[in-house]
């Protein structure tokens, strides 16, 4: 019967975080903005459902349990799905031997070995989070086990239990309670149980349902945890040190010291997470240097199924989608702050629109957009305020004269020369910010951006030591100085970005590609140039600019 039961109410519950996955991406601001909490959940659940598809119709408990262990393991997604399978192995092994049909004991034993599964494989535990309420929901079946509950009474408290220790997580971390949020991976783990236990009791799982079939605590704890949910455009990434989540399947060649590859990830950056057994992990790991982490892993066994997110990216996407869902929930009302930029490359665009940047308007070093042109573009803008990026010093004039001609509309220029530059600038601003501190922020960020540019000259000339330049030989501009010049685009690339790291010694270096130069020729500058600087995060990206076949940045 238990088994069975864990059939029918597994993919219901799975169902019901899959269909909430967008409210629960949207509270994702801690511990770790690697994608979104919501959708990692619901694809690791997704695997349980699969792999429980596939069994027998008379598979027992421990077939039951295994397809819940290892699906959890081969389709966990991030930090959060990572976790959440530790959770779901943990109760199905305490389940693997439990009575049929199952006892409030069962319950309460199974959800401690859930506890001593899931607290062990993170080495940092975090209050406030997924495993607080695992914890609290824990402790809450001791209680009901001590006082001989029946399994319907002891399920009630669970959930009642789950949802008063998600509406707690803002008093227990800070991040949270500044945001007006709940944590997000407590939050899905709750409806997960609810909707579980709504099935497993024969009840409807809908929202609107819960006060009338549950009990009068329980009904008050969800309201009090939903009444916490304010959905807001966060970004908590400022002093973030790693850009990458890096997480794969391993395979062990043979038995592995887990707790030494634990200290070798913790080495590469930060939230490492080692779950599984000999011979099948799963690993997880925040890091600006995620080729080494294979590498290192490759020496120990075979590494599949890797996936690795550029979270800068993500948390950008992120915010810009709240943004602008929020702005479609308020038809007639203009967002506080917009953005108008200028792009050569339709790379340079897509990167831009991605961080927020309402209107791309098209130009470059030989192609300068008019004062019209930029008008013509803050018009299009539905935001009280706009800030322009002119990323180019011969565009800054035309910036600054519409941003006088704008009229009533307060119109800004933050003296972007790059594009690079607006990256950075457009990662300084917070979602709350006025205008005069989202000028301070990104003016402040775009100092801290270094630039450099490879291009070719179109006449004889001198470079800035006075050493002569030949018409077609290929020039590296650091910071609007001629002070390299060569044969290729390569070797000038490489000249450039030393005597960058060796003036001032930068973590990350933003590259775009511009459109004359072939993915094989990049590929080839990456690689050359990971080996000369393997501490050095490379951020890399085809900007399909004309006539610069290279543009970077280091900060």
């Amino acid at each position: 019967m238990i088994a069975q039961t864990i059939r029918t109410c597994f993919p219901l519950a799975a169902r019901a975080v899959s269909q909430r996955a967008d409210e629960i991406n949207k509270l994702n601001v801690f511990p770790v903005p690697d994608g979104d909490t919501g959708t990692n959940m619901s694809l690791t659940l997704a695997s349980v459902v699969r792999e429980l598809g596939e069994l027998p119709a008379d598979a027992g408990m421990p077939q039951i349990a295994e397809a819940i262990t290892h699906g959890s393991l081969m389709g966990a997604r991030g930090n959060s799905g990572v976790i959440t399978s530790q959770i779901l192995r943990g109760v199905a092994e305490g389940l693997g031997a439990a009575s049929d049909p199952v006892s409030t004991q069962d319950i309460a034993s199974a959800l401690r070995r859930s506890v001593k599964v899931a607290f062990k494989a993170v080495r940092k535990p975090v209050e406030g989070t997924i495993l607080t309420v695992l914890r609290d929901i824990s402790a809450r079946a001791d209680a009901c086990e001590k006082a001989h509950d029946s399994v319907a009474e002891a399920l009630d408290a669970i959930v009642a239990e789950a949802y008063r220790s998600v509406a707690r997580t803002p008093d227990l971390l800070p991040v949270l309670k500044d945001n007006g949020v709940v944590d997000s991976g407590a939050f899905g783990f709750a409806i997960f149980l609810e909707s579980f236990v709504s099935s497993a009791l024969g009840r409807s799982s809908a929202v609107e349902d819960f006060s009338a079939t549950f009990s009068t605590d329980a009904s008050n704890s969800r309201l009090d945890a939903l009444g916490r949910v304010e959905i807001e455009a966060i970004d908590d990434w400022e002093g973030s040190r790693y850009r990458y989540c890096n997480e794969f399947l391993f395979k062990a060649e043979a038995p592995i010291d887990e707790e030494e590859v634990l200290d070798f990830l913790s080495t590469m950056g930060d939230c490492e997470l080692l779950v599984g057994s000999y011979p099948t992990y799963k690993i997880h790991v925040h890091s600006n240097i995620p080729d080494r982490v294979i590498a290192h892993m490759l020496e120990l066994g075979q590494v599949f199924e890797v996936f690795i997110h550029n979270m800068d990216i993500e948390a950008a996407e992120r915010r810009a989608k709240i943004r602008a869902e929020t702005q479609a929930a308020r038809p007639g009302a203009p967002k506080p702050i917009g953005f108008v930029a200028v792009a050569a490359g339709s790379g340079e665009a897509d990167i831009l629109t991605s961080l927020g940047v309402d209107v791309v308007v098209s130009g470059g070093q030989t192609m300068n957009p008019s004062t019209a042109d930029l008008l013509e573009a803050v018009s299009r803008v539905d935001a009280e305020s706009v800030i322009i990026l002119p990323n180019n010093s011969n565009i800054l004039m035309a910036a600054e004269a519409a941003a006088t001609a704008a009229g009533d509309r307060r119109v800004v220029v933050v003296p972007t020369k790059t594009v690079p530059q607006a990256f950075s600038a457009l990662f300084a601003v917070l979602p709350d910010a006025t205008l005069d501190e989202a000028v301070a922020s990104m003016t402040d960020a775009v100092i801290e951006v270094r630039d450099g540019e490879i291009t070719r000259a179109v006449r004889d000339s001198a470079a800035a030591d006075g050493s002569p330049i030949r018409t077609g030989d290929v020039m590296g501009i650091i910071s609007g100085s001629i002070d390299v010049v060569g044969a290729d685009v390569k070797s000038v690339t490489l000249e450039c970005v030393k005597r960058m790291q060796a003036s001032d010694e930068g973590d990350s270096l933003t590259i775009l590609a511009g459109e004359e130069l072939s993915d094989d020729a990049f590929a080839d500058i990456l690689a050359a140039l990971s080996q000369a600087h393997p501490d050095l995060e490379i951020d890399a990206h085809r900007g399909e600019q004309p006539l610069y076949p290279v543009i970077f940045s280091i900060e």
